[in-house]
């Protein structure tokens, strides 16, 4: 990957308290109360992840915060069935939105989850509490389907990137999408394999997020009342 990292050098290193735990995440806010992306990794991933730090590092260009978290503790991680607990990491994803809103730079600030593999299943499943505060949903590459007995209940404008080489999470994603009666949109990016190592093709999965928080946590120019009128 070409892609640089030098954005992530500012933030900073935050444990964020959990039942039991302490998460251990990044934080950087560009202004005060600017909308904030809160990333869940998917499985053997943290938030060391080269791909997700690049993505935040798009999205910080465009003057979003991130929130890079570890959804579990390097112990409870050795175990494989909370790996795979999507109610456990929905939880912890609700803990980092409610923390975000509690910071006192950032009380203000919409938030929007980006999932990554099991990731996306977390933050489909975290978007359909009955108070969910989160604005926006984009998974890359992930398992909405792990979301599927709440998919229905997701109200953020949800987007699915999938890579066109990935078949089968392609068609997993196809089958949630229909799911889903929030706003949606499946971008499917060319010659993407699952982890989009492709050239160019994680360049592209980022660029797609961004615009779509950008679209939905930022608020929109209103149009003057004489556009469109001819």
């Amino acid at each position: 990957m070409a892609e640089s990292l030098d954005g992530m050098d500012a933030g900073q290193d935050v444990l964020i308290p959990a039942a039991h735990a302490e998460l251990a995440g990044h934080f950087r806010l560009p202004a005060a109360n600017a909308p904030v992306v809160v990333f869940a990794h998917g499985s053997g991933s943290s938030r060391h992840s080269k791909r997700n730090r690049y993505v935040a590092s798009v999205l910080q260009e465009a003057g979003l915060g991130t929130l890079l978290l570890d959804l579990l503790t390097e112990e409870e991680a050795e175990d494989r069935g909370n790996v795979f607990d999507i109610p456990l990491l929905a939880q912890r994803l609700t803990l980092a939105e409610a923390w975000v809103h509690q910071h006192p730079e950032s009380m203000s600030s919409p938030v929007g989850f980006f999932g990554a593999s099991t990731g996306a299943g977390a933050a489909l499943w975290a978007a359909a509490e009955p108070d969910a505060r989160v604005g926006a949903v984009v998974s890359r590459g992930g398992r909405p389907d792990l979301a599927a007995p709440r998919l229905d209940q997701v109200r953020a404008p949800t987007l699915l990137i999938v890579g066109r080489l990935d078949h089968q999470v392609l068609e997993l994603n196809a089958r949630a999408q229909k799911q889903l009666h929030c706003e949606h949109r499946l971008e499917v990016v060319e010659g993407a394999t699952h982890l989009f190592p492709e050239r160019g093709t994680l360049e592209q999965a980022a660029r797609l997020a961004r615009a779509w928080f950008l679209r939905h946590l930022t608020p929109q120019p209103a149009r003057s009342t004489s556009e469109g009128a001819e």
